[in-house]
């Protein structure tokens, strides 16, 4: 079978539909295509979230990274050039939410912003995370906090999935 170029990947697990494809598929999509196929890279991205984030808060990747389809004209992850994709990070929990200035929401309470280098006084506590993420990962990360409830409306009613890499916890 041919081979993709950019992720080693063969074709048909490229072009493959979120929908059609496992929970291990799709996080071998991430880890190839986010990651440079390398696991620990994304398991120190991960480790690196849970230290540096609220506790509680649940961690999901969206956009392309997840579909190898970009919003925008439908091109596969990375079609502009090497690592010019971004990771679409959506922190899910009240927690991360209050973080934003109150200004920068699109759903006021529910749904933020994207932080990333040209926002990045919407969220000042969590730019240095995102900035370190960003220099580990050799690609531009963009965080969005957002509710559960939205995550759900996002992928179901509007075909944006998403792929939970840190489950949310109750807090007490």
């Amino acid at each position: 079978m041919a081979e993709n170029i950019v992720t080693g990947m063969n074709i048909a697990e490229t072009e493959k539909k979120v929908d059609e494809m496992s929970e291990a598929e799709i996080l071998r999509r991430i880890v190839e295509l986010g990651f440079d196929g390398d696991w620990q890279l994304y398991q120190q991205f991960c480790e690196k979230l849970r230290s540096g984030l609220p506790e509680g808060t649940g961690v999901a990747l969206r956009g392309s990274v997840v579909t190898n389809e970009r919003y925008e004209d439908g091109e596969p992850f990375d079609a502009k050039g090497d690592r010019t994709s971004d990771l679409d990070v959506a922190l899910i929990g009240d927690e991360a939410r209050k973080m934003w200035d109150d200004a920068e929401y699109y759903i006021p309470l529910l749904h933020t912003k994207p932080l990333g280098d040209e926002t990045a006084h919407i969220a000042p506590a969590l730019e240095p995370l995102r900035r370190e993420l960003q220099e580990m990962v050799g690609r531009p990360v963009h965080f969005q906090a957002t509710a559960d409830f939205i995550m759900f409306v996002r992928d179901v009613l509007m075909s944006q999935p998403y792929f939970m890499i840190i489950e949310p916890e109750e807090t007490v």
